[in-house]
């Protein structure tokens, strides 16, 4: 190795300006070419990169080099997800001001991925807090409303006391903010939500389309959505004209419904008790119950609680009076709010009935022997045969429940229905940095939406923050008072902004027609470029950002804006970067500076590791010894071209494979399987780590390799020697640069061709034969690669320290695993 290393700071240099000044990486639409548009998740921009970044990018980095070797046209931009929180939270710590904040942030990170020597088109950049960006989120918005895709409604919401904010269902982490983990509470406010359960069965039957993507991201969105099967059931309330609806999977078990329960939120709560001696305490239930949050409400492990309204509701199919009760394990959000309570066949149930000594009645047996209700010390939930139901004993449940609805749909007192987990996505963020919602609001005309010819509604950034989005926004006059677009009169802004997820649902899209200043994109740039091939990013979004970003991929279908249906062909999540097995973090003490690392061996040698180091899918470990180890072996590449330098010097690839002495023979195979190796495994399994090491293998065989004078040899040297930088330029690109113009070739790695493998190159000349006598090893054998079985044996048995131990013996029997092992049994 170089005594004192490779000028990686020199180099790195050298071609990010040459790459740059080029404009190498820029690309329009080409039908000469085959297109291929990868993208990673755009970062928020917080200040510094980190080495979950750097990966991330990394592994993109490869790929999209990869395919422009391959003759790919290949999109490959960076943006930024710049509204949210953080920025805000900033400009309370340190009083800069948010807009000022994200931008020095943005300036410092985006010099960063340059200097990692990211293969990007910067000509496309976005940041999603620039109104030429989010003017198109609120015309997206606008025609959302006027499909009825976008509603107002008062509903109890997600709150985060420390971000002073409502949280979407899916910001919520086991009852913690997704952001800032603290605890979530619920708060009844009005609320802007996008109707994503008109896609319901549309986003579920599609994720069928997704075969490219990780099963794991399949079946969480799929139980997210969460499809269920059943029937509604109207139960009359006891001496009033109202009735409330059930949802149940379980219509076979109506008979055994002995209670109704209603979710403390149900609107028909205070229409019971309104009046009546019940009235202060079922309230004082339902406000403390409503304070906790959902994760606490149905936590199988915790105690079901509840309280009795004082009405009755009638059960259709038996016409028997049965109570209504409140309990905190019903959600609003699930069904509609209100179950008919079968406490033998449904376990929360069962454990309310115990403790509030409700009755339990047997409707459904198991085949092998009775319930007994008096014994029961769980519900019993499986299938089995109707009992005590009517007409239909007898029945196996399964069968039991379509007759059933059958029945009430007959009589009017139920239908068929389908039910979904998923609930509209709620919008509204009580902040400042963010996109204003495009609403006006009247006392003359009402809710009146923002004209399309006066967007970009923008927000105003000559404002002091005031630590409240809301009163920010309050405060600034000339923002929140406006002419009504409608009579004239005075009215005033909706002053919530939209959750950042909004941006980040076809920021894509956007990408394709960065600078189109009369429509969010092209028809028929989009039409080019779309779908994504491969998008890279964390599991973390796996219900968030990819849920939304298919949702409204599907709503700008429907506007007639494109032609497909799901945004991402190819989904690759990566794990994370870990450090002493714990994630990178600074209250742990365990945080890597990528700058540090830059500084310290270059930009190569961090993209080498980050690849050699783990499958991309698997969390990587950071290594000191990794990194050094990365260092050493760019060092050793780098010493090896040179010592072959004068040897290849105006020598050209080319020669006859058929008059090939045999150390050029060897190189060339070794040569070719490496490109095979690397090929296939950037190819067909995204595993950089073992393609780094068939590169590793070829540099050791480099070294190692019996030289010739011939003039073929020099040219299978030659082939060896550009092989070996083109298959390593995606991952260590600019001394793969240095070296290909130090040997005598033009630059611009990415536009020469990927290197191809003859197969016939591939093949064997000679087999090595591992002998074992009475199945240990004695020695091993080099044969002609198409001996016989017979010859392959003769080889053994003659074989020196092979005979010492079967002389005077007589081979029981010899066992031959083919171009494997000999053993020889005595």
């Amino acid at each position: 190795m170089s005594r004192e290393g490779y000028p990686f700071e020199e180099i790195e240099t050298k071609w990010q300006r040459f790459w740059e000044e080029r404009k190498l990486f820029k690309v329009t639409e080409d039908d000469g070419r085959p297109k291929y548009y990868l993208l990673e998740m755009f970062p928020y921009p917080s200040g510094r990169i980190h080495m979950g970044h750097v990966r991330n990018y990394t592994i993109g980095d490869v790929l999209a080099r990869y395919r422009m070797m391959q003759g790919y046209n290949v999109l490959h931009p960076m943006g930024w997800d710049a509204f949210g929180l953080p920025a805000e939270n900033a400009a309370i710590q340190h009083g800069v001001h948010p807009a000022t904040w994200t931008r020095n942030n943005i300036e410092y990170m985006r010099k960063q991925l340059k200097r990692m020597g990211f293969s990007y088109d910067w000509d496309r950049e976005i940041s999603t807090c620039s109104p030429e960006y989010y003017r198109w989120n609120q015309w997206l918005f606008l025609k959302m409303y006027e499909r009825g895709l976008a509603y107002r409604k008062e509903a109890a919401a997600n709150w985060c006391e420390s971000c002073q904010t409502v949280l979407a269902n899916e910001e919520v982490v086991n009852g913690r903010c997704w952001r800032c983990d603290s605890p979530v509470v619920q708060r009844s406010l009005m609320q802007w939500f996008l109707r994503i359960t008109a896609y319901a069965e549309e986003l579920l039957r599609d994720l069928d389309k997704l075969e490219g993507w990780p099963e794991r991201v399949i079946i969480m969105q799929r139980n997210w959505i969460g499809r269920s099967e059943g029937a509604e059931i109207d139960f009359p309330v006891a001496g009033s004209n109202e009735v409330i609806t059930v949802f149940t999977t379980r219509p076979d078990t109506v008979y055994g419904a002995t209670y109704m329960v209603l979710a403390p939120e149900h609107p028909m709560v205070k229409k019971l008790v309104r009046g009546t001696d019940r009235e202060a305490e079922v309230m004082r239930f339902v406000e403390e119950v409503t304070k906790r949050t959902k994760i606490e409400r149905t936590a199988e492990m915790g105690e079901k609680r509840g309280i009795f309204t004082g009405a009755y509701c009638i059960n259709p199919m038996t016409g028997e009076k049965i109570p209504i009760w409140i309990a905190d394990y019903v959600l609003m959000e699930y069904g509609t709010g209100a179950i008919m309570a079968v406490p033998a066949h449904d376990q929360r149930d069962f454990e309310f009935a115990k403790r509030y000594n409700l009755p339990i009645r047997i409707v459904i047996q198991k085949p092998d022997y009775s319930l007994d209700p008096e014994t029961m010390e769980e519900a019993y939930e499986e299938p089995g045969v109707m009992v005590n139901s009517g007409e239909f004993s007898g029945l196996d449940s399964e069968t039991g429940k379509q007759r059933i609805v059958e029945y009430m749909e007959s009589k009017g007192i139920g239908r068929r229905s389908v039910q979904y987990k998923l609930r509209d996505w709620c919008i509204s963020r009580q902040r400042y940095w963010g996109t204003p919602i495009p609403i006006i609001y009247c006392d003359s005309c009402g809710t009146v939406p923002v004209p399309y010819e006066d967007l970009p509604v923008l927000l105003p950034e000559d404002v002091e923050y005031k630590g409240s989005g809301t009163a920010t926004l309050v405060s600034c006059k000339e923002f929140y008072e406006v002419k009504c677009p409608r009579c004239g009169r005075l009215a005033h802004r909706e002053t919530d902004t939209m959750s950042t997820f909004v941006d980040s649902s076809w920021y894509f899209l956007r990408y394709v027609d960065p600078r189109n200043e009369e429509e969010p994109f092209s028809k028929g740039t989009v039409g080019y470029w779309m779908p994504v091939e491969q998008y890279i990013g964390g599991i973390e979004h796996a219900v968030l950002h990819l849920l939304y970003a298919r949702f409204i991929t599907k709503v700008m279908r429907d506007l007639g804006l494109i032609d497909f249906d799901e945004p991402f062909t190819n989904l690759l999540t990566q794990g994370m970067v870990v450090k002493d097995g714990a994630k990178m973090s600074k209250s742990k003490g365990n945080v890597v500076d990528p700058d540090d690392m830059i500084k310290k061996y270059g930009c190569d040698t961090v993209r080498v590791f980050m690849m050699f180091a783990a499958p991309p899918e698997r969390d990587l470990e950071w290594s000191d010894r990794g990194i050094e180890g990365s260092y050493r072996f760019l060092n050793r590449v780098w010493d090896l071209v040179h010592e072959l330098m004068d040897e290849i010097k105006d020598v050209k690839p080319e020669y006859d494979p058929s008059g090939l002495s045999k150390p050029a023979r060897e190189l060339r195979r070794m040569v070719h399987r490496t490109i095979k190796r690397v090929t296939t495994d950037i190819e067909e399994r995204m595993h950089f780590n073992t393609a780094i090491s068939a590169i590793m293998e070829l540099v050791n065989f480099m070294y190692g390799m019996e030289r010739s004078d011939e003039p073929a040899f020099k040219a299978v040297l030659r082939e060896g020697v550009e092989s070996l930088i083109l298959l390593l330029s995606p991952f260590a690109p600019h001394i793969c640069e240095e070296l290909w113009e130090r040997i005598g070739n033009e630059p611009g790695l990415v536009r020469h061709p990927w290197p191809k493998w003859d197969e016939s190159a591939l093949v064997e000349e000679e087999m090595l034969i591992v002998v074992q006598v009475n199945g240990k090893v004695r020695g091993r054998v080099t044969v002609p690669a198409d001996a016989s079985e017979e010859e392959v044996k003769r080889a053994a048995m003659e074989h020196h320290n092979v005979k010492r131990y079967i002389e005077g013996k007589t081979p029981k029997r010899v066992i031959y695993v083919p171009k494997k092992l000999i053993n020889i049994v005595v």
